[in-house]
């Protein structure tokens, strides 16, 4: 994926490979390659790449977005219908299809568009429509086929599919399914183009997401279809006059091309509402937008001077997830701000780390939640669930595979913390390594901000904390940078000036010996290199065996049926083998992925020591494919 070129509509894209002849969808993956390492040079809207000596291509953006396939065009004789339109638009990334329009490909009618479920307090669609079942079926069939084939296999032809059925679903009135997949295609281009901020983790949440979403969507009724369809605007509700205090700001760097800063604020009541400044761009973007004003109402204020001050706003309007509105009608006034120690932002850590961990995890940290009927944008992803509000003693450092993190003692827990982000242009994890100095200051206490991540050990990403040596004032993590000068001065007695005490390693614990890991292993493979993978004979009985050994029944049932749909083809009566059975292991690996989703959440609550409530029989929003392969508490041995 090439970020010099602009965003193209999925509908453009699937509609460019679609006309593509056999032969040369062949060469599709070698033209993209091609396409990504030409120069680019941009006039305006108009982005030209020189293909060869002879050979130009012009996107059209209007807006930043290519929405129309006559707005891509090649100067080779075999234009139109060259390789080298379909191979620039799948070099591209991916337009969010929410921002704007898209036409439907004309070789392949879509349905009429579906009228989306109606908001809260309304009228609630009975069943899914004719049009939204058909677009779940694509869906599944789309990203099943993305996982038989894995990385590796999932070129830009699979791609394209996976595209258009995402237009499809936004047409029909799914715009939640159909941003899932686009965000499917933008990890598999992550990952075929070696880039750094590729997490498998991350692809494999978003194919689990369309499958569940794609099994779900044709039975769902009421107010579970409504949840599942989502919407494409985040609708807004007066407020009233709300006061403002700023509390942190952090960066926002996406996969998919969006980057800025998201400011946090805290009313008097201690409800967190944030101003975004988010768009396309990268790196440089998310640091400079930091010092770039932002307008609320009639008042300008940079991130990093709100953060630290505070407004005072009538006629305010506020989303859902707490995102502040800056229309016509609102006003505001710039006004003071509070330490972390003062009213009303002291209260925000009052409150026992017990009860914002399961605050955290009621939200279903790492998965959009299903009770979430809304699409959100960069930025607006965060509601504060998922925000710890902690006082710690830092004791050390521990080693993990992507770094160190720091070890805090927070109430008696040693606390993991990790860098919120590792891209070398953000101060993060420079600023981690400072901290990490304070441990040679014995007693140092920092109230910190973080965001959970499920774990089998208490962990979290820092995103701020109070300034070492000044109480009142507070350091955003991702945006500013430490000194050594703003650390103590003078270290506790008996300790060498700089001198870094030795990591304090974690206890054993039962989470620790939980071998989860072996379906989780075997579950990424899967995403990585496809059902051929898991169809090699190797390991599976003795894996199998052993999480049965240790009570995880279910887990050892789901590894087995996943090596056992991998592994099974049938012959025709010629002996010749048949087209595996896609689907059948598309349902298997789903319900593998939405096991180990569910365990991982058990397992920290059980880290930080909260107990989660156990939900409702009616409650079919979270459960796995069928009763067989149900995740742990809803019926059956873990």
């Amino acid at each position: 994926m090439s970020p010099h070129l602009p965003p193209v509509s999925p509908a453009v894209t699937a509609q460019l490979v679609a006309a593509l002849s056999p032969r040369l969808r062949k060469r599709l993956d070698a033209g993209v390659a091609k396409i990504g390492g030409r120069p680019v040079v941009r006039e305006g809207d108009v982005v030209r790449v020189a293909v060869d000596d002879d050979t130009d291509l012009e996107l059209h953006a209007p807006g930043g977005v290519v929405t129309r396939a006559e707005a891509i065009r090649c100067g080779c004789l075999l234009a139109p219908d060259c390789l080298h339109r379909a191979a620039a638009a799948s070099a591209a990334p991916v337009a969010d299809p929410a921002e704007s329009p898209e036409p439907a490909p004309p070789s392949a009618p879509s349905p009429a568009p579906a009228p989306g479920p109606a908001p809260a307090g309304g009228p609630v669609t009975a069943s899914a429509t004719p049009a939204q079942r058909a677009a779940a079926v694509a869906l599944r069939d789309a990203a099943a086929a993305v996982l038989e084939a894995g990385i590796d296999g999932a070129g830009a032809v699979l791609q394209a599919e996976l595209l258009r059925a995402a237009h499809t679903a936004r047409l029909a009135g799914l715009p939640r399914a159909a941003g899932r997949a686009v965000a499917v295609v933008t990890a598999l281009r992550a990952a075929r183009g070696a880039d750094p901020a590729h997490r498998l983790s991350d692809l494999t949440a978003a194919l689990r997401d369309v499958l569940f979403l794609a099994h779900r969507l044709p039975d769902a009724t009421g107010p579970e279809l409504a949840a599942l369809c989502g919407r494409v605007r985040q609708p807004y509700a007066p407020d009233g006059s709300l006061r403002l205090y700023g509390l942190f700001a952090e960066p926002v760097l996406t996969t998919t091309g969006y980057a800025g800063t998201v400011t946090w604020t805290c009313d008097a009541s201690g409800r967190l509402c944030t101003v975004p400044d988010v768009a396309p761009g990268g790196a440089d973007r998310a640091m400079g937008s930091a010092d770039r004003a932002v307008r609320v109402g009639d008042t300008a204020l940079t991130p990093r001077e709100l953060s630290r001050a505070g407004l005072a706003v009538s006629g305010a309007t506020v989303s859902p997830t707490g995102r502040l509105g800056a229309g016509a009608g609102v006003r505001a006034v710039r006004a003071s701000g509070a330490s972390w120690h003062a009213e009303p932002l002291d209260r925000l850590w009052a409150v026992p780390v017990a009860e914002q961990v399961g605050r955290a995890l009621a939200g279903d940290v790492g998965l959009p939640s299903a009770d979430d009927a809304a699409v959100r944008k960069p930025g607006d992803d965060r509601d504060g669930q998922d925000l710890l509000f902690l006082d710690i003693t830092v004791v050390g450092t521990v080693q993990e595979a992507a770094g160190a993190c720091l070890l805090a003692d927070c109430d008696g827990l040693a606390v993991r913390l990790a860098a919120a982000h590792d891209d070398p242009a953000l101060p993060h994890r420079e600023n981690l390594r400072l901290l990490a100095l304070l441990a040679s200051a014995r007693g140092t206490r920092l109230r910190v901000v973080a965001r959970l991540t499920p774990a089998p050990l208490p962990r979290a990403l820092l995103l701020a904390a109070s300034h070492p040596t000044d109480p009142d004032a507070h350091v955003d993590l991702g945006l500013d940078r430490l000194r050594r000068a703003d650390l103590p001065a003078t270290p506790a007695p008996g300790t060498a000036p700089g001198a870094r005490s030795a990591p304090v390693a974690q206890p054993a614990s039962a989470a620790d010996e939980a071998p989860v890991h072996l379906l989780r292993r075997r579950v990424h493979q899967a995403v990585s290199g496809g059902r051929r993978v898991l169809a090699f004979p190797g390991s599976r009985e003795p894996e199998a065996a052993r999480l049965r050994r240790y009570g995880l029944g279910t887990a050892g049932e789901l590894l087995a049926e996943l090596h056992d749909t991998a592994a099974q083809r049938a012959r025709d009566p010629f002996g010749r083998l048949l087209p595996a059975d896609t689907g059948r292991f598309a349902r298997a690996w789903l319900g593998a992925a939405l096991y180990t989703e569910e365990v991982d959440r058990a397992l920290c609550a059980a880290a930080w020591g909260v107990s989660l409530p156990e939900p409702a029989p009616a409650d079919r929003t979270r459960t796995g494919p069928a009763p067989a392969i149900a995740p742990p508490g809803r019926g059956g041995s873990p």
